[in-house]
């Protein structure tokens, strides 16, 4: 392989795979409709991306001949009428799914696997820096950008662990064997791919027989999965107050939280929360269960790694920490809006909180409205912008209203996304809490430096 060509190169998922290709050696280019601070950073480490839907102005002269060296990694969020994803698609090149080429890296390896509606990201970047703290170190592709590693992958020579975010959609996960499969979550969601409940929750009991022999699952308990692992693997449980892994003696100040973490034959006392919101117990709980089953956990180095844990973009990352509190949150689904607001109410219980919500796809607003507005109205005020549709067209009569109408708490406001900096400016608020996976987001940062450029942190990406 010499050459690797991207379709959705903007992708989060995807981008871990460019670096990895760029990282041995290999030409990368790509495709996606819309620049963003991710892409930026991409081009700048020596990825070419082009976002014109034109096959003369995408596809680079040495990509446009089908040849045994040339692979082409496409997303299944790419329009299937999309110029370039046509010119590939007709034109005889080896075309290889997103989650497909994630596979053949990673199966070789012993992989930690972390799957689940939730908490993906979050327990999979915790697992990759605490074994990267460690001399075993690991390999790592990860939904989210780790804060400080101003990246989502890691690459060790020698290490035998490829710690993986594990999607559920488009059944991606499938085309992974995990040595060790971690299940966070089971809550119903991309309902437009499964139809049903039970569809979703046969993806996961599929998802456990795949894992290697002599491995190991570690799934949260409580959940309605019932997994069909293969002879010889080991199940696990989790939970904040009970389970093989667990919490006890937890401490909570204003912006800071600790508690000591059980496991199996022992524990380490005093585990300190690099950063300190009440979901991520639970985060570190799965992200130290895993790390635990792999045999190379060092407690004091665990205990180190934890507290120095930077964060992942768009994961409880705060923007300002002053008179206001800014911090944003990839939450789209209503029970991670529910726990976000849950740990912010936590961590600044006596602080008027409000939150600003862009609801993401068509459907899942569709499909969730009832819940989402319940989870809104633990909130003292709620802003609401208009739907980032991603890869939907719409669908008549479904927008951030039919959110909005069922909100029960009186101070709301429904507005534009481009409305949202003027907006928040002008409003008195103590705590801001953003959320949703579309760009709200990339709103936040100019937002904290007009009402207050000294206090603002910023970011490589901002």
């Amino acid at each position: 392989m010499k050459r690797v060509y991207f379709i959705g190169a903007g992708g989060i998922g995807m981008a871990a795979l460019e670096r990895y290709f760029l990282s041995r050696g290999l030409t990368v280019a790509g495709y996606d409709r819309t620049p963003s601070p991710l892409t930026r950073q991409l081009i700048t480490e020596g990825i070419n991306i082009a976002f014109d839907d034109n096959v003369a102005l995408a596809v680079p002269a040495e990509f446009r001949t089908p040849s045994p060296d040339t692979m082409v990694v496409y997303t299944p969020a790419v329009p299937h009428d999309s110029a370039v994803m046509t010119f590939f698609r007709e034109g005889g090149f080896n075309l290889l799914k997103r989650a497909a080429a994630l596979g053949h890296i990673a199966n070789p390896t012993k992989a930690l696997c972390f799957a689940g509606t939730h908490g993906k990201t979050t327990t999979s970047s915790m697992a990759a820096h605490i074994l990267h703290c460690h001399p075993v170190d690991c390999n790592a592709f990860l939904g989210g950008i780790l804060l400080q590693y101003n990246s989502n992958l890691i690459l060790s020579p020698t290490s035998p662990y490829t710690v993986v975010e594990a999607d559920e959609y488009d059944r991606s996960f499938h085309q992974l064997r995990p040595y060790i499969a971690v299940i966070n979550a089971t809550d119903p969601d991309h309902l437009d791919i499964y139809g049903t409940e039970e569809a979703y929750l046969e993806s996961f009991a599929h998802f456990t027989e795949l894992i290697q022999p002599n491995g190991f699952l570690l799934m949260r308990t409580g959940l309605k999965l019932k997994p069909r692992v293969p002879d010889g693997v080991k199940i696990f449980t989790f939970n904040r107050d009970h389970g093989d892994f667990h919490a006890e003696n937890i401490r909570r100040t204003e912006g800071h939280i600790a508690f000591d973490f059980v496991y199996p034959g022992g524990r380490i006392d005093n585990i300190d929360l690099g950063v300190p919101v009440d979901v991520n117990i639970l985060n570190a709980i799965s992200a130290l269960g895993a790390c635990f089953l792999t045999g190379d956990l060092n407690p004091e180095i665990a205990r180190k790694a934890v507290a120095s844990y930077p964060g992942v973009e768009r994961r409880f990352q705060f923007h300002l920490k002053a008179d206001k509190i800014v911090i944003d949150d990839y939450a789209h689904h209503p029970d991670e809006v529910l726990n976000s607001i849950a740990s912010v109410r936590a961590l600044y219980p006596n602080r008027h909180l409000t939150v600003a919500f862009q609801p993401h796809l068509y459907t899942r607003t569709r499909d969730f409205a009832p819940e989402f507005a319940k989870a809104l109205s633990l909130a003292d005020a709620v802003v609401l912008a208009d739907i980032y549709p991603a890869r939907e067209e719409p669908i008549p009569g479904v927008t951030s209203k039919i959110i909005f109408d069922r909100v029960s708490v009186a101070d709301k406001l429904l507005i534009l996304k481009k409305d949202f900096v003027n907006t928040m400016k002008n409003r008195n608020f103590e705590v801001l809490l953003t959320l949703g996976a579309g760009d709200l987001s990339f709103e936040v940062p100019r937002l904290c430096r007009e009402i207050d450029p000294i206090h603002c942190i910023s970011y490589p990406n901002d």
